[in-house]
């Protein structure tokens, strides 16, 4: 399977509208790739919350519509991060907006949505903005060669819970997917914490966080991908745009199940 990250480093002066131009230039040049990961909250800024009510949008906004018709003229499985949606009605804390990750396929159909469950900001932020997912998701995503591989689905903070991927892996997940707006402050959690949910699951780990400073925040950069024995195969400079190409052996994860059996352990 050959997974493409990409890091995406921007500031506050590029234009929301001039950035989802640039990043769908980039994604089209992304083709012969199984899977590509776009990082949280990539167009509207993860930090720049008054931004947030003004660039939300629907499910089937132009923002969707353009990742669509991106992963279907590249024809690759597109994780496009997330984005603000804007929900049809206010939920249980009285919301109508979401952080909200949308999975496409090669034709440009919707894999799956996950709304993020664990809301970032004690208080502000997320939490006094967004309203909170409640759905473990896991999808299935088509590989090129044939077949597919299970696939979980979480956002950045997501990362700090681990039974949330204990739930994935139960449903079947072998690989987990983060998307992140990960600050530099704390960017040696992302990584560490990376390496922990693919340890102790035994599932690849696919990390895409943003660079450059969000509404004054250093973003801290660090993707990765993680095999499932912790090594990590393939990390980006702090900072700086990048695209981590990285070939991944499916087979190898589903061995390391079966020699090393930990799962079958479990009496909790």
């Amino acid at each position: 399977m050959r997974i493409a990250v990409v890091q995406l480093a921007y500031g506050d002066e590029e234009p929301f509208e001039a950035r989802v131009d640039r990043v769908a230039g980039l994604v089209s040049g992304l083709t012969g790739h199984d899977l590509v990961v776009l990082p949280e909250l990539w167009a509207p800024t993860g930090f720049a919350y008054t931004r947030w009510d003004d660039q939300a949008q629907p499910l089937d906004g132009p923002w969707a519509q353009t990742m669509s018709e991106v992963a279907r003229s590249a024809g690759v499985v597109l994780h496009a991060g997330s984005f603000v949606e804007r929900l049809p009605e206010p939920g249980e804390d009285g919301h109508v907006l979401a952080n909200t990750s949308l999975l496409l396929g090669p034709d440009g159909s919707t894999l799956g949505v996950y709304r993020k469950v664990h809301r970032f900001g004690f208080g502000a932020g997320e939490p006094a903005l967004m309203e909170a997912g409640g759905e473990v998701v896991v999808v299935d995503l088509p590989l090129s060669g044939g077949g597919s591989v299970r696939a979980g689905l979480s956002t950045c903070y997501d990362l700090r819970f681990p039974e949330l991927y204990r739930r994935q892996q139960e449903d079947g997940a072998e690989l987990f997917v983060v998307p992140a707006a990960w600050p530099a402050a704390r960017v040696g959690h992302w990584t560490l914490l990376g390496r922990a949910r693919a340890v102790e699951n035994q599932a690849l780990v696919v990390q895409a966080n943003t660079g450059g400073t969000h509404a004054g925040t250093p973003m801290g950069g660090h993707s990765q991908v993680v095999a499932a024995t912790g090594e990590v195969l393939a990390e980006a400079a702090h900072g700086d745009e990048a695209v981590l190409s990285v070939e991944v052996d499916l087979a190898a994860t589903a061995e390391y199940r079966r020699t090393f059996p930990v799962l079958a352990d479990r009496r909790l």
